[in-house]
């Protein structure tokens, strides 16, 4: 009699045990759901033109600078990360890095692959520049390297590609300026929706066939020039295959299990003149 109450008792207690564990599995499978759906915060930087010296300013800032800001990074834990990384974790729910950080750079200075690059191997980061297609062209048939004004030639650009440490994105091919009928990508005053459509895709397209002809592949991410955009473009931009898009918004994203959030992605700019510590420590509150 004593023996098969212990053998009851074992039972009872072996239930309770396998419902805790039930239980517990459930709420983890919670929490994963929970933290899944909530995504990951990530900062993103927008650099331009980096020098050792001369003026500095709002789009200008020094080597030592950058160096700086790749340091603090690095003994910080951050984890500089691109386009693919992104993609595969909104596709598939690959993981991203515990503290993920997107570098980004505008408009492709050379400055950027004789300064940024070198220190971003050192470092250990990675980062996009976006460039702009006619400049390419340009400093392609026209060598040049001076840091204060040159743009990055074609064989730069796959020079820094192919090491793995730069991603290029497209910047438009010929729709970075401000002093005609169009601001950047924006539809132009008194153009029909299909007229616009047209220019723009006209555009982007001449980036996207250079690049395959240059680099061997297509970006995947778009730059909007100074920010600009007009109502209907962020679907034309979808519709030409770009799987991410920044804009110059100052905000925090967050990247989820969805592929829509890669697009519109807020960046915070880079001044000159403000450490390190400052400067992340105002963009990591979304500030």
């Amino acid at each position: 009699m004593y023996a098969v109450v212990r053998i009851k008792r074992a039972a009872r207690l072996s239930a309770a045990a396998l419902a805790l564990v039930l239980l517990l599995a459930g709420a983890g499978a919670a929490f994963g759901a929970f933290a899944a759906e909530n995504g990951v915060k990530l900062p993103v930087v927008m650099y331009h033109s980096v020098v050792e010296s001369g003026a500095l300013g709002r789009y200008v800032i020094s080597t030592a600078e950058l160096e700086s800001d790749f340091r603090w990074l690095s003994e910080h834990g951050y984890t500089a990360v691109l386009s693919e990384d992104l993609i595969a974790y909104a596709d598939r729910g690959v993981p991203l890095p515990e503290k993920p950080v997107l570098l980004t750079f505008d408009d492709g200075y050379v400055n950027n692959y004789l300064y940024a690059y070198p220190l971003a191997r050192k470092y250990g980061m990675k980062f996009v520049l976006s460039m702009i297609g006619k400049w390419a062209d340009f400093y392609t048939e026209h060598p040049d390297e001076n840091p204060a004004y040159a743009e990055a030639s074609w064989a730069r650009l796959l020079e820094m590609q192919e090491s793995g440490t730069v991603e290029i994105g497209n910047h438009s091919f010929d729709m970075h300026s401000t002093d005609g009928p169009r601001f950047g990508t924006k539809r132009k005053a008194g153009e029909s929706a299909e007229a616009y459509e047209a220019a723009l895709t006209k555009d982007l397209t001449l980036f996207q066939q250079e690049a395959q002809g240059h680099l061997g592949r297509a970006p995947v991410l778009f730059a909007y020039p100074f920010g600009a955009v007009s109502e209907g473009e962020p679907e034309i931009v979808r519709r030409l295959g770009f799987r991410v898009t920044l804009s110059c918004e100052e905000k925090l994203s967050e990247i989820r299990r969805d592929p829509s959030s890669l697009y519109d992605l807020g960046r915070f700019l880079r001044v000159s003149g403000v450490s390190s510590e400052d400067f992340f420590a105002r963009i990591l509150k979304g500030e």
